[in-house]
């Protein structure tokens, strides 16, 4: 009988607890961000999408060597005149990459040649499309220090518009009716 009580006091007691702390956060403000208008301010260290700038590169291999997940290759060639190496092409499978920052920290070019951007909203619908590759005679997407705008991902019919608000990355206005 004594352990029948106990055990209903017990059990009473928990639940108390448990409605404290849900009574507590009851009457507080809530925190709601309207996504895809409002974002919310992202870390310094915030370790987003690669981003690379085939002009600054020098083709030294070093983000090669030091990706240990060996998503980053690249190919250069000689030139013969200025005695330097010229990039060829530059490739980064997003679908290996583990965002460790090795690449960006060895990259002996000021600025980085290849840096994490603040971008987040990457989305991938074919494993292909993880593989993104620079290549001297091809049009690139735009390389940016706050965000990596990456419109070929884009739903169709959107819109590119930067705001300012949304801390430099680029966000799809409403659809356009096609």
């Amino acid at each position: 009988m004594v352990a029948y009580f106990k055990n209903i006091f017990l059990t009473t007691q928990g639940l108390l607890k448990g409605l404290r702390v849900t009574l507590r956060h009851l009457f507080m403000p809530a925190i709601t961000v309207q996504y895809p208008h409002e974002k919310l301010t992202l870390s310094d260290r915030f370790r987003g999408a690669l981003a690379f700038h085939p002009e600054i590169c020098i083709s030294c291999e070093m983000c090669v060597r030091a990706c240990p997940s060996l998503c980053i290759s690249l190919e250069a060639k000689r030139n013969e005149e200025t005695k330097k190496k010229d990039l060829a092409w530059y490739k980064i499978d997003f679908g290996k990459c583990n965002y460790c920052r090795l690449c960006e920290e060895v990259c002996p070019t000021k600025p980085k040649s290849v840096h994490h951007t603040k971008e987040y909203e990457l989305t991938f619908t074919h494993r292909n499309d993880f593989v993104m590759d620079w290549r001297t005679n091809v049009p690139q997407p735009q390389g940016s220090e706050v965000g990596q705008i990456w419109t070929k991902f884009m739903a169709r019919g959107q819109k590119l518009s930067l705001d300012p608000k949304t801390n430099g990355s680029s966000t799809p206005s409403d659809p356009v009716a096609f």
